[in-house]
Parts: C-alpha cells; structure tokens; sequence
C-alpha cells in the first residue's frame, strides 16, 4: 500500500473552509486507490501569530521538509496589518517556501468548456486558454538582499533587490523546459530584459539550457507586452517561465481570464518535498459564510496525486468530476456571471459535495 505523509496548515480567512472540503477529495480519492495517509495539522499564518506570536513555527518549517507534501489554505488578512513585517502572516509562507526549497511553482490555466461565458475575454479568446506558467518561487525581489527601509522620518528610502544566479536560473529553466516537453514544446519566458541586468543574465541562460531542449521552441517576450499578450493573444502561450514577482502578477491575471481566481491550483517542487494551495488570497470578506469556491484547493490536491503520488489518473478523475459538476450549471458566487440561466448558487460545501459525489461513482 502506498503511504502519503502530508502536512495540513488551513491558514486564515478562507483556508480553513476550502481545506476542509479539499481534504475530503483527498480521503476520498486515497481510499479508493488503496492509498494510506497520515494527515498532521498545524496552525499557520496569522491563527499562528495568535497562538504562538509568530506566523510559522520553528517546528512547524521543520516537519515541513521531512513530509512528502504540505497542503496549505490561505494566509493573512486585515486583523495582521499592524504586524511588523517581519512577522506577518506572509513573511511566514514565504519561510515556508524558502525552508521547504520548492523552487518551481507550477501554476496552470485552463479554461473548463462550461465557463466560457464566465471568462471576461472574448469567447473566441476565452477557449485558447490553456497554458502553465513556471514561475521561480525562492528568489528575486521576495528574498533579495539588502532590503529594508532607513533613514529619517520624512525622508526615508526603501530597497529592495532584484538578484538571480545562472544556477537558480538553470533550475527553474530546467524545470520549465521539461514541462513543455510534454505539452506542445513551447517556452516563453518572461522577463524586462530592456532595463535590467539580472533579467539580461535570465535571457542569456535561458538562451545558453534551450540548447539541451532542441525540440522545445524558445521565445522571449517582456513582462508588460505579456501582461497584454494574455489578454489578446492567449492562444500563443503553452508554458511561461517568470521570476518570482513577474510570475506572482502573470499568474494572477491568468486567473482572471479562466473565470475565477478560484479556479486555479498550484504545485511548489523543489528536489524532495512539494508544496500545494489554490493561488486565490485568504478573502477575508467572505470567510465564514460559505461562499468561498474551494475548485481551487480540490484542484491542488489533484496536482498532489499527480507531482507527489505519481499517480497522473487520479489526478485526472478529481479534474473531471470537478468539470462535470461546472457542465451541471453548479456556481459558487464568483462565477455567477453573465447570462445565469441553467445555472444553480450553491455553497462552499454543496459545491464539495457535488464533486465528491461525482467521484464516488466509479
């Protein structure tokens, strides 16, 4: 029997309720493939701040690298503003990701054929969708120093640094070229190569891996002209490869045009352990009232059958139930859009159960 060992930090605002309806796929799924998991929960983020005064315990990074994946909700929210920065909730996944080493987030869009109308996009752009964007996760501006604000109120200067080595570059192209070995052998990547050094040094090492990849197609394009590609142009996209905060904004927009930023997984790889959460925020508007979409989080947990597990057909059974309850007409809030006819309001857990029950049906 195989065995998973995964870590559970539901988070703030939202993270608890979609976990709570993603871990139901999981048990779900794993039973039915005979495969045992030892699932441990730990507070993160700003419930962690509350409870131990930090958003990520020492022990709580420590486990995170001896298990084979951690499932993550949401973190922060409005209550941690006043939070020196050092200890936000967001410094806190940001430890998380550095401790854990996932340095490939793999974040795909896909628009479902029943959400077409739900896209703001032209309907004949809307089902060109259909890309991964790669985006380097442990470097760049997020962790680059020196960093921090000085000097004397009123006239005070903050940096930050921009800074990439050829090896964290070719690590992440590596990874980027691989994955669209397997799609349609095409690599964009992204960068500002016009203005800054360190993305001169990306596209020249990027340029220096594709000679390993002869079947892949490399191409280049700056970050604000795909910004407006995607919204144009989405068809021309297969797989995109960004730093950290490029592919941070890239992929948010991407989010945008499937219909939903709750639509979206993610998969954070490094050499050992992985790392999945939905990409959406902790919406603190709506938390506790069961209007949250929890597509994304189920989607990551088919992202972990995939990338931890090795087990590609569960992944795709938990992305066709999740279709099929969509192609029912079933919409959390924010994917009531346009014409509403056909289609049913549902809550955050009437949505679960909708997928858990198209599963069930083996």
């Amino acid at each position: 029997m195989t065995e998973l060992d995964i870590l559970v930090v539901a988070g703030d605002g939202i993270g608890p309720e979609v976990t709570a309806e993603a871990l139901r796929v999981l048990e779900l799924v794993a039973k039915q493939a005979d495969i045992a998991l030892r699932l441990e929960h730990q507070v993160f983020g700003g419930a962690s701040i509350d409870h131990h005064g930090v958003p990520a315990t020492e022990a709580l990074l420590e486990r995170a690298t001896e298990v084979d994946a951690v499932l993550l909700g949401a973190v922060g929210g409005p209550k941690w503003d006043g939070v020196a920065a050092d200890k936000r909730p967001e410094k806190g996944l940001l430890n998380l990701r550095s401790r854990m080493g996932v340095y490939a987030n793999l974040r795909p869009a896909k628009i479902f054929p029943s959400l077409v109308d739900a896209s703001p996009l032209r309907r004949d752009l809307a089902e060109q969708v259909d890309y991964v964007v790669v985006r380097e996760l442990i470097g760049g501006l997020y962790f680059g120093e020196p960093r921090g604000i000085s000097g004397e109120p009123g006239k005070q200067v903050g940096i930050n640094t921009l800074t990439y080595s050829e090896d964290e570059i070719r690590r992440i192209g590596k990874r980027a070229f691989e994955i669209a070995q397997q799609r349609q052998k095409k690599l964009c990547s992204i960068d500002k190569a016009n203005v800054l050094e360190c993305m001169v040094l990306w596209r020249r090492t990027m340029e220096t891996l594709a000679k390993d990849y002869p079947d892949v197609a490399l191409s280049h394009m700056y970050v604000d002209n795909c910004s407006m590609q995607l919204v144009l142009n989405p068809g021309q996209f297969d797989v995109m490869v960004c730093e950290n905060m490029f592919g941070d904004i890239i992929s948010d927009e991407a989010g945008a045009t499937t219909g939903s930023i709750g639509l979206l997984p993610s998969a954070s790889l490094g050499d050992k352990g992985a790392l999945y959460e939905p990409i959406h925020g902790s919406a603190p508007d709506i938390a506790a009232q069961s209007k949250a979409n929890p597509l994304a989080a189920i989607l990551s947990v088919a992202m972990l059958f995939e990338h931890t597990a090795k087990r590609a057909d569960l992944s795709r059974r938990i992305e066709a139930a999740v279709a099929g309850v969509l192609a029912d007409g079933l919409r959390t809030g924010d994917l009531m859009r346009g014409d509403s006819t056909g289609k049913k309001l549902v809550s955050t857990r009437e949505m679960a159960d909708a997928v858990v029950n198209k599963l069930s049906l083996r």
